[in-house]
Protein backbone atom coordinates (compact mmCIF):
# COMPACT_ATOMS: atom_id res chain seq x y z
CA UNK A 1 0.00 0.00 0.00
CA UNK A 2 1.54 3.33 -1.12
CA UNK A 3 1.12 6.61 0.67
CA UNK A 4 1.69 8.79 -2.42
CA UNK A 5 1.89 8.17 -6.16
CA UNK A 6 3.42 10.66 -8.59
CA UNK A 7 2.74 10.25 -12.31
CA UNK A 8 3.14 12.32 -15.45
CA UNK A 9 0.11 11.02 -17.31
CA UNK A 10 0.48 13.03 -20.56
CA UNK A 11 -3.26 13.67 -20.76
CA UNK A 12 -5.54 12.29 -18.06
CA UNK A 13 -8.75 12.04 -20.11
CA UNK A 14 -7.42 9.25 -22.32
CA UNK A 15 -5.54 7.64 -19.39
CA UNK A 16 -8.52 7.41 -17.02
CA UNK A 17 -8.57 3.60 -17.12
CA UNK A 18 -4.82 3.52 -16.45
CA UNK A 19 -5.28 5.87 -13.51
CA UNK A 20 -7.80 3.44 -12.00
CA UNK A 21 -5.32 0.59 -12.47
CA UNK A 22 -2.65 2.56 -10.60
CA UNK A 23 -5.05 3.33 -7.75
CA UNK A 24 -6.22 -0.28 -7.42
CA UNK A 25 -2.63 -1.54 -7.51
CA UNK A 26 -1.03 0.87 -5.03
CA UNK A 27 -4.00 2.13 -2.93
CA UNK A 28 -2.55 5.63 -2.41
CA UNK A 29 -3.84 8.37 -0.15
CA UNK A 30 -2.62 11.00 -2.66
CA UNK A 31 -2.10 10.79 -6.42
CA UNK A 32 -0.06 13.66 -7.86
CA UNK A 33 -0.57 14.13 -11.62
CA UNK A 34 1.01 16.42 -14.16
CA UNK A 35 0.59 17.26 -17.80
CA UNK A 36 -3.11 16.62 -17.29
CA UNK A 37 -4.03 18.60 -20.44
CA UNK A 38 -7.24 19.81 -18.81
CA UNK A 39 -9.08 22.99 -19.71
CA UNK A 40 -10.68 25.39 -17.19
CA UNK A 41 -13.81 23.78 -15.80
CA UNK A 42 -12.71 20.22 -16.57
CA UNK A 43 -12.79 17.69 -13.74
CA UNK A 44 -12.13 14.00 -13.09
CA UNK A 45 -15.22 11.99 -11.95
CA UNK A 46 -13.30 9.62 -9.68
CA UNK A 47 -15.13 7.92 -6.81
CA UNK A 48 -13.71 8.19 -3.27
CA UNK A 49 -11.22 10.93 -4.20
CA UNK A 50 -11.24 14.72 -4.01
CA UNK A 51 -9.88 16.61 -7.02
CA UNK A 52 -7.69 19.73 -7.03
CA UNK A 53 -6.02 21.02 -10.18
CA UNK A 54 -4.29 24.01 -11.76
CA UNK A 55 -4.22 24.55 -15.50
CA UNK A 56 -1.37 26.03 -17.49
CA UNK A 57 -1.94 29.52 -18.84
CA UNK A 58 -3.34 29.87 -22.35
CA UNK A 59 -6.29 28.50 -24.29
CA UNK A 60 -4.66 25.23 -25.30
CA UNK A 61 -4.99 22.18 -23.05
CA UNK A 62 -1.30 21.75 -22.25
CA UNK A 63 0.62 21.13 -19.05
CA UNK A 64 -1.40 21.30 -15.87
CA UNK A 65 -1.06 19.70 -12.45
CA UNK A 66 -3.57 17.92 -10.21
CA UNK A 67 -3.81 16.30 -6.79
CA UNK A 68 -6.29 13.52 -6.04
CA UNK A 69 -6.72 12.98 -2.30
CA UNK A 70 -8.53 10.03 -0.74
CA UNK A 71 -11.64 11.08 1.14
CA UNK A 72 -10.64 8.62 3.86
CA UNK A 73 -8.18 11.20 5.19
CA UNK A 74 -8.69 14.83 6.31
CA UNK A 75 -7.23 17.24 3.76
CA UNK A 76 -6.89 21.01 3.39
CA UNK A 77 -6.08 22.63 0.01
CA UNK A 78 -3.47 25.37 0.25
CA UNK A 79 -3.49 28.67 -1.65
CA UNK A 80 -0.13 29.27 -3.32
CA UNK A 81 0.91 32.65 -4.69
CA UNK A 82 3.19 31.49 -7.49
CA UNK A 83 3.41 31.69 -11.30
CA UNK A 84 4.68 28.11 -11.33
CA UNK A 85 2.51 25.12 -12.18
CA UNK A 86 2.21 24.05 -8.54
CA UNK A 87 -0.55 23.06 -6.14
CA UNK A 88 -0.44 21.75 -2.58
CA UNK A 89 -2.60 20.20 0.12
CA UNK A 90 -2.12 19.29 3.75
CA UNK A 91 -3.22 15.76 4.56
CA UNK A 92 -3.35 13.88 7.85
CA UNK A 93 -2.46 10.23 7.41
CA UNK A 94 -0.25 9.26 10.37
CA UNK A 95 0.57 12.91 11.01
CA UNK A 96 0.00 16.19 9.21
CA UNK A 97 2.13 16.61 6.08
CA UNK A 98 2.10 18.96 3.09
CA UNK A 99 2.14 17.42 -0.40
CA UNK A 100 3.08 19.73 -3.29
CA UNK A 101 2.83 18.90 -7.00
CA UNK A 102 5.26 20.87 -9.19
CA UNK A 103 5.78 20.79 -12.96
CA UNK A 104 8.64 22.67 -14.63
CA UNK A 105 8.19 22.52 -18.44
CA UNK A 106 11.43 21.83 -20.34
CA UNK A 107 11.37 24.90 -22.59
CA UNK A 108 10.03 27.45 -20.09
CA UNK A 109 12.61 29.51 -18.14
CA UNK A 110 12.20 29.25 -14.37
CA UNK A 111 13.89 31.78 -12.10
CA UNK A 112 15.36 30.69 -8.76
CA UNK A 113 13.34 33.34 -6.91
CA UNK A 114 10.05 31.66 -7.88
CA UNK A 115 11.31 28.29 -6.65
CA UNK A 116 12.50 29.81 -3.35
CA UNK A 117 9.21 31.65 -2.95
CA UNK A 118 7.29 28.41 -3.44
CA UNK A 119 9.33 26.65 -0.75
CA UNK A 120 8.67 29.49 1.69
CA UNK A 121 4.90 29.00 1.33
CA UNK A 122 4.84 25.28 2.13
CA UNK A 123 4.06 24.38 5.77
CA UNK A 124 6.59 21.92 7.18
CA UNK A 125 7.02 19.02 6.96
CA UNK A 126 6.45 18.71 3.22
CA UNK A 127 7.07 16.55 0.17
CA UNK A 128 7.47 17.95 -3.35
CA UNK A 129 6.65 15.64 -6.26
CA UNK A 130 7.17 16.58 -9.86
CA UNK A 131 8.70 16.39 -13.29
CA UNK A 132 11.50 18.95 -13.03
CA UNK A 133 13.01 18.16 -16.47
CA UNK A 134 16.42 18.42 -14.84
CA UNK A 135 19.41 16.15 -15.44
CA UNK A 136 21.99 15.46 -12.78
CA UNK A 137 24.14 12.53 -11.61
CA UNK A 138 22.51 13.03 -8.20
CA UNK A 139 19.39 11.26 -9.46
CA UNK A 140 20.87 8.89 -12.03
CA UNK A 141 21.56 10.87 -15.20
CA UNK A 142 25.01 10.75 -16.82
CA UNK A 143 24.85 14.48 -17.70
CA UNK A 144 23.84 17.77 -16.07
CA UNK A 145 21.74 20.52 -17.64
CA UNK A 146 20.80 24.03 -16.49
CA UNK A 147 17.55 22.87 -14.89
CA UNK A 148 19.43 20.16 -13.05
CA UNK A 149 21.77 22.77 -11.57
CA UNK A 150 18.72 24.78 -10.46
CA UNK A 151 17.26 21.77 -8.68
CA UNK A 152 20.60 20.97 -7.06
CA UNK A 153 20.76 24.55 -5.73
CA UNK A 154 17.20 24.28 -4.44
CA UNK A 155 18.04 21.09 -2.54
CA UNK A 156 21.18 22.64 -1.07
CA UNK A 157 19.77 26.07 -0.17
CA UNK A 158 16.75 24.67 1.66
CA UNK A 159 18.37 21.57 3.17
CA UNK A 160 15.98 19.23 1.35
CA UNK A 161 16.40 15.47 1.01
CA UNK A 162 16.15 13.67 -2.34
CA UNK A 163 14.17 10.43 -2.20
CA UNK A 164 15.14 9.25 -5.69
CA UNK A 165 17.62 6.49 -6.33
CA UNK A 166 19.24 5.78 -9.71
CA UNK A 167 16.10 4.28 -11.30
CA UNK A 168 14.99 5.82 -14.60
CA UNK A 169 11.57 7.49 -14.64
CA UNK A 170 11.10 8.51 -18.28
CA UNK A 171 11.23 6.69 -21.63
CA UNK A 172 12.13 8.77 -24.71
CA UNK A 173 10.64 6.72 -27.52
CA UNK A 174 12.32 8.41 -30.55
CA UNK A 175 15.80 7.59 -29.22
CA UNK A 176 14.79 4.48 -27.23
CA UNK A 177 16.57 5.88 -24.16
CA UNK A 178 15.66 6.14 -20.48
CA UNK A 179 16.22 9.16 -18.22
CA UNK A 180 15.49 10.39 -14.68
CA UNK A 181 13.44 13.61 -14.64
CA UNK A 182 10.64 12.86 -12.13
CA UNK A 183 11.76 13.70 -8.61
CA UNK A 184 10.58 13.44 -5.00
CA UNK A 185 12.13 15.63 -2.32
CA UNK A 186 11.19 16.28 1.28
CA UNK A 187 12.17 18.01 4.50
CA UNK A 188 14.64 16.09 6.71
CA UNK A 189 12.15 15.31 9.49
CA UNK A 190 10.11 12.90 7.32
CA UNK A 191 12.95 11.53 5.19
CA UNK A 192 13.49 8.40 7.39
CA UNK A 193 9.83 7.38 7.01
CA UNK A 194 9.59 7.25 3.22
CA UNK A 195 11.00 4.94 0.57
CA UNK A 196 10.64 5.41 -3.19
CA UNK A 197 10.41 2.92 -6.01
CA UNK A 198 9.69 3.44 -9.69
CA UNK A 199 6.88 1.43 -11.23
CA UNK A 200 7.75 -0.97 -14.08
CA UNK A 201 4.70 -0.10 -16.22
CA UNK A 202 4.29 3.14 -18.18
CA UNK A 203 0.49 2.78 -18.12
CA UNK A 204 0.35 4.15 -21.69
CA UNK A 205 2.32 7.29 -20.80
CA UNK A 206 6.04 7.85 -21.34
CA UNK A 207 6.70 8.34 -17.61
CA UNK A 208 6.74 5.62 -14.98
CA UNK A 209 4.79 6.30 -11.77
CA UNK A 210 6.80 7.03 -8.63
CA UNK A 211 5.58 5.07 -5.61
CA UNK A 212 6.28 6.56 -2.18
CA UNK A 213 5.64 4.19 0.71
CA UNK A 214 5.40 5.33 4.31
CA UNK A 215 7.30 2.79 6.41
CA UNK A 216 5.08 3.60 9.39
CA UNK A 217 2.19 1.84 7.63
CA UNK A 218 3.92 -1.44 8.44
CA UNK A 219 3.31 -0.68 12.12
CA UNK A 220 -0.29 -1.56 13.12
CA UNK A 221 -0.16 1.18 15.75
CA UNK A 222 -0.19 3.80 12.96
CA UNK A 223 -2.91 2.25 10.81
CA UNK A 224 -6.21 4.12 10.88
CA UNK A 225 -8.80 1.37 11.26
CA UNK A 226 -11.83 3.69 11.30
CA UNK A 227 -12.96 7.30 11.17
CA UNK A 228 -15.94 9.35 12.29
CA UNK A 229 -18.86 9.76 9.91
CA UNK A 230 -19.82 13.40 10.50
CA UNK A 231 -22.76 13.13 8.08
CA UNK A 232 -24.55 10.98 10.64
CA UNK A 233 -24.89 11.43 14.38
CA UNK A 234 -25.71 14.56 16.35
CA UNK A 235 -23.72 17.78 16.47
CA UNK A 236 -25.96 19.05 19.27
CA UNK A 237 -25.03 16.03 21.39
CA UNK A 238 -21.37 16.67 20.64
CA UNK A 239 -21.70 20.34 21.68
CA UNK A 240 -23.33 19.42 24.99
CA UNK A 241 -20.75 16.73 25.81
CA UNK A 242 -17.66 18.68 24.70
CA UNK A 243 -17.60 20.67 27.92
CA UNK A 244 -14.21 22.37 28.14
CA UNK A 245 -13.72 24.18 31.44
CA UNK A 246 -11.31 26.91 32.45
CA UNK A 247 -9.74 24.65 35.07
CA UNK A 248 -8.55 22.23 32.38
CA UNK A 249 -6.23 24.93 31.04
CA UNK A 250 -5.37 27.42 33.76
CA UNK A 251 -4.29 25.02 36.50
CA UNK A 252 -2.15 22.68 34.35
CA UNK A 253 0.93 22.68 32.13
CA UNK A 254 0.40 23.04 28.40
CA UNK A 255 0.94 19.30 27.79
CA UNK A 256 -1.61 18.25 30.42
CA UNK A 257 -4.07 20.90 29.23
CA UNK A 258 -3.88 19.62 25.64
CA UNK A 259 -4.27 16.03 26.88
CA UNK A 260 -7.37 16.90 28.93
CA UNK A 261 -9.06 18.81 26.11
CA UNK A 262 -8.26 16.08 23.57
CA UNK A 263 -9.77 13.41 25.83
CA UNK A 264 -12.97 15.46 26.23
CA UNK A 265 -13.32 16.01 22.48
CA UNK A 266 -12.68 12.36 21.61
CA UNK A 267 -15.11 11.14 24.26
CA UNK A 268 -17.78 13.53 23.00
CA UNK A 269 -17.20 12.40 19.40
CA UNK A 270 -17.37 8.72 20.39
CA UNK A 271 -20.83 9.30 21.93
CA UNK A 272 -22.10 11.53 19.10
CA UNK A 273 -20.93 10.06 15.78
CA UNK A 274 -20.73 6.53 14.38
CA UNK A 275 -17.45 5.24 13.00
CA UNK A 276 -16.97 3.78 9.57
CA UNK A 277 -14.25 1.52 8.22
CA UNK A 278 -11.28 3.07 6.44
CA UNK A 279 -10.97 0.11 4.08
CA UNK A 280 -9.81 0.74 0.54
CA UNK A 281 -12.52 0.91 -2.14
CA UNK A 282 -11.53 -0.31 -5.59
CA UNK A 283 -12.16 1.69 -8.75
CA UNK A 284 -14.62 -0.16 -10.96
CA UNK A 285 -14.31 -0.69 -14.71
CA UNK A 286 -17.62 -2.27 -15.68
CA UNK A 287 -16.57 -2.64 -19.31
CA UNK A 288 -13.38 -4.62 -18.53
CA UNK A 289 -13.65 -8.19 -19.81
CA UNK A 290 -11.54 -11.21 -20.79
CA UNK A 291 -10.61 -9.69 -24.17
CA UNK A 292 -9.29 -6.56 -22.43
CA UNK A 293 -7.27 -8.65 -19.99
CA UNK A 294 -5.72 -10.72 -22.76
CA UNK A 295 -4.84 -7.68 -24.90
CA UNK A 296 -3.34 -5.91 -21.89
CA UNK A 297 -1.34 -9.03 -21.03
CA UNK A 298 0.13 -9.12 -24.55
CA UNK A 299 1.02 -5.43 -24.28
CA UNK A 300 2.81 -5.98 -20.96
CA UNK A 301 4.66 -8.98 -22.40
CA UNK A 302 5.82 -6.96 -25.43
CA UNK A 303 6.99 -4.15 -23.15
CA UNK A 304 8.99 -6.54 -20.97
CA UNK A 305 10.70 -7.93 -24.10
CA UNK A 306 11.64 -4.41 -25.15
CA UNK A 307 12.94 -3.45 -21.67
CA UNK A 308 15.27 -6.48 -21.67
CA UNK A 309 16.38 -5.96 -25.27
CA UNK A 310 15.54 -2.46 -26.62
CA UNK A 311 15.76 -3.20 -30.34
CA UNK A 312 13.72 -1.63 -33.14
CA UNK A 313 11.86 -4.90 -33.74
CA UNK A 314 10.83 -5.19 -30.10
CA UNK A 315 9.76 -1.53 -30.05
CA UNK A 316 7.55 -2.06 -33.12
CA UNK A 317 6.02 -5.16 -31.52
CA UNK A 318 5.30 -3.21 -28.34
CA UNK A 319 3.65 -0.33 -30.24
CA UNK A 320 1.50 -2.78 -32.19
CA UNK A 321 0.42 -4.56 -29.00
CA UNK A 322 -0.33 -1.20 -27.38
CA UNK A 323 -2.46 -0.06 -30.34
CA UNK A 324 -4.34 -3.37 -30.34
CA UNK A 325 -5.04 -3.10 -26.60
CA UNK A 326 -6.49 0.38 -27.13
CA UNK A 327 -8.76 -0.89 -29.92
CA UNK A 328 -10.01 -3.76 -27.77
CA UNK A 329 -10.74 -1.44 -24.84
CA UNK A 330 -12.57 1.09 -27.01
CA UNK A 331 -14.72 -1.69 -28.48
CA UNK A 332 -15.47 -3.06 -25.02
CA UNK A 333 -16.44 0.38 -23.71
CA UNK A 334 -18.76 0.94 -26.66
CA UNK A 335 -20.44 -2.44 -26.30
CA UNK A 336 -20.81 -2.02 -22.54
CA UNK A 337 -22.45 1.39 -23.03
CA UNK A 338 -24.81 -0.01 -25.67
CA UNK A 339 -25.87 -2.82 -23.33
CA UNK A 340 -26.45 -0.32 -20.54
CA UNK A 341 -28.57 1.97 -22.73
CA UNK A 342 -30.64 -0.93 -24.08
CA UNK A 343 -31.32 -2.17 -20.52
CA UNK A 344 -33.00 1.08 -19.44
CA UNK A 345 -36.78 0.95 -19.29
CA UNK A 346 -39.64 2.36 -17.25
CA UNK A 347 -39.80 -0.62 -14.88
CA UNK A 348 -36.25 -0.18 -13.51
CA UNK A 349 -35.68 2.39 -10.78
CA UNK A 350 -33.21 5.21 -11.33
CA UNK A 351 -31.14 3.92 -8.39
CA UNK A 352 -30.60 0.57 -10.11
CA UNK A 353 -29.78 2.30 -13.40
CA UNK A 354 -27.09 4.39 -11.71
CA UNK A 355 -25.69 1.25 -10.07
CA UNK A 356 -25.24 -0.38 -13.47
CA UNK A 357 -23.26 2.49 -14.98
Amino acid sequence: MASFVSWNCRGIKNKFSDLKDIINLHQPSVIALQETYLKPGDTIPLNHFNFLHKNSTGDRATGGVALLTSNSFPTLPLTLNTPLQAIAVQIHTHSLITVCRLYLPPNTPVDQFSLNNLISQLPMPFIILGDMNGHSPLWGNPDTNTRGLQVEKLLNDHNLCLLNNDEYTYFHEPTRTFHSVDLAMCTPSVFPYFSLQVGNDLHNSDHFPLILSDNRRQNPRFNSASRYNFNLGSWSTFSSLANITKEMVSDNSIDIAVKNITEVLISAADHSFPKISNTFKKQRKVWWNADCREAHKRQRKAWNFFRRNPTTVHLINYKQAKANSRRVQRRSKRESWERYISSINSTISSKKNVGKS
